[in-house]
Formats: structure tokens, C-alpha cells, sequence
């Protein structure tokens, strides 16, 4: 036979089983939901990690096109210099042929 002090502890056992067992599912549900937050930031960061090498890449290859750009201008610019040179002697010449 079961006293009654004795069934009241156990039914005091019980309720803090009963406790502890609604405890661990809630943190195993918000550790669940955490475990999906981590994954989607972790998604989110390495997609703005590729668009961080993309735009990386975007900018060597920009910076190629200018140093191109800056190369073909100053070779313009030699060759409108031998060209001005070449006009100036013509216009000397002409100059002379008139006098």
C-alpha cells in the first residue's frame, strides 16, 4: 500500500518530470529555430561572398580597360604631337615658298 506522503511525492516527481520534459522540448523547438536562422544567414553570406568576388573581378577587369584606355590616349597623343610637328614644318615650307 501506498502512503499518503509517499503519493504526494511521487505526484510532486512526477509534475517535475513532467516540468523538465516541457523544458526540453522548448529548447529543443528554439534550438530548432535557431539551427534555421544559422543556415539561412549562413546562405545569405555566401551568396554576398560570390557577389563580393564578382564585383571584385569587375573591378580588375575594369581597372585593365582604363590602364588600355590611358595607353591608347597618350599613344594618340604622341602621334597628334608628330603630326603637329609634321604641320608646322609644312606651314614653315609653305611660308617660305611664298616669300
Amino acid at each position: 500500500m501506498i502512503t499518503a506522503g509517499t503519493e504526494v511525492k511521487i505526484r510532486r516527481l512526477e509534475s517535475i518530470v513532467e516540468q523538465i520534459g516541457e523544458a526540453v522540448l522548448c529548447t529543443t523547438e528554439t534550438i530548432e529555430r535557431l539551427a534555421e536562422r544559422l543556415e539561412t544567414l549562413s546562405l545569405q553570406v555566401e551568396a554576398q561572398g560570390k557577389q563580393v568576388q564578382q564585383q571584385g573581378y569587375q573591378i580588375v577587369a575594369l581597372c585593365d580597360v582604363v590602364h588600355t584606355l590611358a595607353e591608347s590616349q597618350d599613344d594618340s597623343l604622341q602621334k597628334l604631337n608628330h603630326l603637329t610637328q609634321v604641320l608646322d614644318r609644312l606651314l614653315s615650307l609653305i611660308q617660305g615658298l611664298d616669300e
